[in-house]
């Protein structure tokens, strides 16, 4: 883990994209191959077995607004479907939280540089099942690390300097803190939070780009079809399934 520390009460984390870009963020998220992997049953399923010395225990109210629907308009979605969640204040702790978890790599934007904490916030902002999991998650883990600054530091997360930051960090990142009595629960829901990090942050150009995505590519001219060594091995195949033409 690693940290790009921007962010501060006094310099807070700016949304900087449109709800239509964030709805449209959200669907290309929803559909990724990481999808099923954000809130699945075994995460969750550990997640509360597991035990913490402090770890809180929420009142959200539910989000009963409207999803999609059967048939929803993902070119042009509707502007405001449900309201936002996360205050200014969690939306920073949050660009802190994506920021350890994808940080600036040379040329390479870290997550709050390509505004992943704005599709976060619409993602646990949505009425579906999963996606409050994933609410719950961040809610709780987001008071749990100001609890714990306060009882090493006397300071909310936010606040502790990089080291002291990293230090909490480290303790919940891994596998091993899942049967801890005191970083079980919070590393569960780091570990289901990072995932989502770093999802939405390949879903975003920059982060197609870094993964070496071709892909979504204009062609001029006429489509060239399959090179001929795609063409014998899809022969081969359909050979083998009795299915040649």
């Amino acid at each position: 883990m690693a940290s790009n520390k921007v962010f501060s009460v006094e310099s807070p984390y700016v949304t900087g994209l449109s709800r239509r870009q964030t709805l449209k963020w959200l669907g290309a998220l929803s559909a990724t191959a990481a999808f099923p992997l954000l809130s699945s049953c075994d995460s969750n399923e550990v997640l509360s077995q597991a035990k913490a010395a402090h770890w809180p225990t929420l009142s959200l109210s539910p989000i009963t607004a409207p999803g999609y629907g059967k048939d929803p308009n993902l070119i042009m979605p509707p502007k405001t479907p449900w309201p936002l969640t996360l205050s200014g204040a969690q939306l920073t702790l949050v660009a802190v939280l994506a920021d350890i978890i994808v940080p600036r790599d040379g040329d390479v934007p870290s997550a709050s540089e390509v505004k992943v904490p704005d599709v976060i916030n619409e993602w646990v902002s949505s009425p579906y099942s999963g996606q409050q999991q994933d609410r719950i998650n961040l809610m709780s883990l987001l008071s749990w690390l100001d609890t714990e600054g306060q009882q090493r530091a006397q300071k909310n997360f936010i606040e502790l300097a990089t080291s002291q930051q990293m230090a909490i960090i480290d303790d919940i990142a891994f596998k091993k803190a899942y049967s801890s009595a005191a970083f079980g629960k919070p590393a569960m829901a780091f570990a289901a939070i990072r995932r989502l990090v770093l999802a939405a942050f390949f879903c975003s150009p920059q982060g197609t780009k870094d993964l070496g995505y071709l892909g979504n590519v204009a062609i001029s001219g006429d489509y060239p079809g399959p090179s001929e060594e795609a063409r014998a091995h899809l022969d081969s195949l359909l050979g083998q399934l009795g299915l040649s033409l």
